[in-house]
């Protein structure tokens, strides 16, 4: 039959049916990666995987398992790493189905499957070679493949001075196939690997093979390509092209440190709007003169922490304020600052609602340290009074911890403000909303988490209850 090439409206796809009903061998090419990125992926990935603590370097076939089974919660499924180098493997099968997504190396890679079975075999090993069949995967290319865990198969580049490729291999039941008693007991104890579940082929069929290897021209073969047709000058020219910014990336990527990086968040801190509680001593600021009022409220839940007691909290909280200011706010009152200094008002580097922590005249402290209007504490409440008075307004702000049920702790930040003026009543129409909406949630949220989300990290995690 005359070779055939034909354009495909969508990813190239090969299936190779099974004689047996079984699953098909399916292989599907996803996308066509830049000039030399196989060979680099291949050298990049192989030296992350070598340095993995479940790495395991059998059959040609360097491998680590990322993830386990949990079988006891139902889960037989497993994930891999493998690398197959520019030697190839040998022909081996699996118990299982499996599942892998991979990148060919810059010369490409052939995928090969023979279909025959262990009886036939038996009967006559020349079936294995009546059975076979070749996927070629152009270079440098996004791939995945899915079979029949019998069905044999090899992998190999397309041209020896390439790896073939890198890949990440599901297998969807770890204990699916025949497994001897031992191999079963191996997975069910979660230490199965990829060399553990795979059967070479019988030593027959290898004698058979090396007396009689198949001519690659007499093997039914399927060629996947996206960006030029197979066996085009323009397919010769960019393998070529390929192959040797391959090697020169390869090059680079191997005089590179493996290792990665990890960065971690711990996600905000929720902030919820409330309205002052009816013990907060801000309700006795301002009571019937105040144009602007908002409260927002935090909510953890940290058993340790809350047996440190309300009054020592209320501290560090106050503590934060100081020490981890917003920069956005910071920015916000460098700006205001510049604009009120001729006009002779009270400036800050801190943000309105708790600047009167950097006041060096108060009648009172809290806990020796902090400046404050008024104040109250026992074990399970803590609440403190700041503000300052100016030109065109006056403002307070309450700043409470209190204890809950000895294992929550709810933080809040309010403030009431006083327009003694027109030029007050202008000023907070035109901060109301972002000092209701960012200031105080903002101001509230980073003085929490440099008071208690670093003392978490030290013991247990810090629990944030919802709003």
């Amino acid at each position: 039959m005359a070779n055939q090439t034909r354009s495909t409206g969508s990813f190239p796809h090969a299936a190779i049916p099974s004689p047996h009903g079984g699953l098909p061998v399916e292989v599907t090419l996803i996308a066509q990666l830049g000039h030399g990125v196989g060979d680099q992926m291949h050298a990049g990935a192989s030296a992350l995987q070598r340095a993995h603590p479940a790495f395991i370097d059998a059959l040609d076939e360097p491998s680590t398992r990322l993830g386990g089974t949990d079988l006891a919660k139902g889960d037989a499924t497993a994930l891999y790493t493998f690398a197959v180098g520019a030697k190839g493997h040998p022909f081996h099968r699996h118990a299982g189905h499996r599942v892998f997504t991979a990148v060919s190396g810059s010369s490409g890679a052939q995928l090969r499957f023979s279909t025959a079975t262990v009886a036939q075999l038996a009967d006559d090993p020349a079936h294995f070679a009546r059975h076979l069949h070749y996927v070629n995967i152009a270079p440098d290319c996004l791939f995945t493949v899915r079979f029949n865990g019998a069905t044999w198969h090899q992998f190999a580049p397309l041209d020896a001075a390439h790896p073939a490729l890198f890949a990440i291999s599901c297998h969807t039941n770890e204990l699916g196939g025949e497994l001897d008693e031992a191999l079963r007991t191996q997975v069910l104890a979660g230490e199965a690997s990829i060399p553990a579940l795979t059967e070479t082929l019988p030593d027959a069929v290898m004698q058979w093979l090396a007396a009689n290897p198949p001519a690659a021209d007499d093997v039914p073969t399927i060629a996947l390509a996206l960006d030029a047709a197979p066996g085009s000058l323009q397919s010769r020219l960019c393998r070529f092209a390929r192959g040797m910014l391959g090697r020169l990336r390869a090059l680079c990527a191997t005089c590179r440190r493996a290792g990665g990086f990890l960065w971690e968040s711990p996600g905000r801190l929720p902030v919820q709007a409330i309205e002052p509680p009816a013990d907060s001593l801000l309700r006795a600021q301002l009571e019937h003169t105040h144009q602007h009022e908002d409260m927002v409220r935090i909510r953890l839940h940290d058993p340790a922490l809350a047996r440190i007691g309300a009054p020592r909290l209320l501290a560090d909280l106050l503590d934060g304020f100081l020490r981890n200011p917003p920069s956005s706010v910071s920015r916000m009152m460098a700006m205001r600052n510049t604009l009120v200094r001729p006009l002779g008002l009270r400036t800050s580097t801190l943000g309105c609602p708790v600047s009167s922590l950097l006041s060096h005249r108060a009648s009172e402290t809290f806990d020796g340290r902090f400046p404050v209007l008024a104040q109250a504490a026992d074990a399970r409440h803590a609440q403190v009074i700041l503000g300052a008075d100016d030109k065109h307004l006056r403002f307070r702000s309450c700043v409470a911890v209190r204890i809950v049920d000895g294992v929550g702790i709810e933080l809040s930040l309010g403030t009431r403000v006083h327009c003694k003026n027109l030029f007050g009543h202008i000023y907070i129409a035109l901060i109301e909303r972002v000092h209701r909406h960012h200031v105080s949630p903002a101001m509230l949220r980073l003085a929490a988490e440099h008071a208690f989300m670093r003392k978490a990290a030290h013991s247990m995690p810090l629990r944030v209850l919802p709003l």
